[in-house]
């Protein structure tokens, strides 16, 4: 098995585990989906890796294989679908990069909602050394966090960013010590585990709908959004607690 999936109470863990480069091939594809089909009720996920490097990037043998368009474009809508299916989930995604992040890993990453970086985390779109421009979402996204100039030079340079660099370009979100990272950012993923999770949904929903249309599409849903959490279990007993024990007592059940 390439791909483990375990859990941490109401936290799901998806760990990329393909010795020794974690590269991407068709069958850790296939494991990742069976993993995201076998989320159930977790109410966060967090994506991370084994070994010295989070990955060296994709299997280059995949491309070798591909011997007319229409085939590599098959290849690549194949790899295009894990990266949305991330993207679509409705609960909190984190990913924690602790080393080398190249190519699919990285547009993973950009596919989560949250980045967290060790400080020796380092990161790369370095598809141009095969004549190839990323397939699975990392310059869009990316172009979504960093903006259109910094994602041409990510990608068109093919060079490796560090963990600070990136976090000032706002892609990475936080970056921690090296020592005691695997934990740390485990906490972090548990954290909004446990928090109203129905509401960083609709969070989710709103950003989306910026995403596509900016400020006057998320002003035009927002509202049936934020009300329609007034039919969950968590917000009425949240207000209640707030109301009766003061703020930042209430727990959630992502109900």
């Amino acid at each position: 098995m390439k791909i483990h999936l375990t859990r941490q109470n109401e936290l799901a863990i998806i760990t990329i585990d393909a010795p020794p480069l974690n590269l991407y091939a068709l069958d850790l594809d296939a494991e990742f989906h069976d993993a995201l089909d076998e989320l159930g009720d977790a109410r966060a996920l967090l994506v991370n890796a084994t070994g010295k490097v989070v990955s060296g990037g994709v299997d280059v043998s995949l491309f070798a294989a591909q011997e007319y368009r229409e085939d590599a474009q098959a290849l690549f809508d194949r790899m295009l679908l894990l990266p949305q299916r991330l993207a679509a989930l409705p609960i909190p995604t984190v990913f924690a990069a602790h080393a080398l992040c190249l190519t699919w890993a990285f547009e993973l990453a950009v596919a989560c909602d949250l980045i967290l970086a060790a400080e020796s985390a380092r990161f790369g779109l370095v598809e141009k050394v095969v004549g190839l421009t990323p397939t699975m979402g990392g310059t869009q996204r990316l172009a979504a966090r960093a903006g259109v100039g910094r994602a041409k030079e990510f990608v068109m340079t093919g060079d490796l960013y560090n963990a600070a660099t990136l976090e000032r370009w706002n892609v990475v979100n936080r970056v921690l010590p090296d020592e005691g990272f695997a934990l740390a950012a485990e906490q972090f993923a548990l954290s909004l585990a446990v928090g109203p999770t129905r509401a960083h949904a609709a969070t989710k929903q709103v950003l989306a709908h910026f995403e596509n249309g900016g400020v006057p599409e998320a002003d035009a849903h927002v509202t049936t959004i934020a009300s329609a959490l007034f039919e969950t279990q968590d917000l009425p007993r949240a207000v209640h607690s707030f109301l009766t024990d003061g703020p930042g007592r209430a727990t959630f059940l992502g109900r």
